[in-house]
């Protein structure tokens, strides 16, 4: 599978996190979308996000290995075409971006974006990835 997905995360708390490069960012407690793609195993690279104990390598992996930070839902949508940073641009409209996360390989502001309603993601039509069906 190829593709794009969405990694809700709720922080249960304000943090103060260290993402790599980025040095120290400051979240506020709620609901964020990290939007992602795998053109070479999307399943895989999902259930790497979903996985405890892993190298910190992308941007995102310091988030999750934060404590007060926990996947709640995983969206994917199947694409033969890399659509990371067109999906980006619209979950930017939903919410509020952090910027240069996740998107050091682009020219988009940011792939990451707190939200303040997680039903706004139903609207772009992703399906929900439940690990026990793929």
């Amino acid at each position: 599978m190829k593709g794009t997905y969405l990694l809700l995360i709720r922080i249960f708390k304000n943090s103060k996190i260290r993402v790599g490069a980025l040095g120290f960012l400051n979240f506020r407690k709620g609901f964020y979308v990290y939007v992602g793609s795998a053109m070479g195993g999307l399943e895989q690279r999902i259930n790497r996000h979903l996985r405890k104990n892993k190298k910190t390598f992308w941007h995102i992996d310091y988030l999750l290995n934060n404590r007060g930070a926990k996947i709640i839902k995983v969206f994917y949508k199947e694409s033969e075409e890399k659509e990371e940073c067109k999906i980006a641009g619209k979950v930017s409209k939903l919410g509020e971006h952090i910027l240069g996360f996740g998107c050091s390989d682009c020219r988009c502001e940011s792939h990451l974006f707190r939200i303040k309603n997680p039903k706004v993601l139903e609207s772009l039509n992703f399906s929900e990835y439940n690990k026990s069906k793929n």
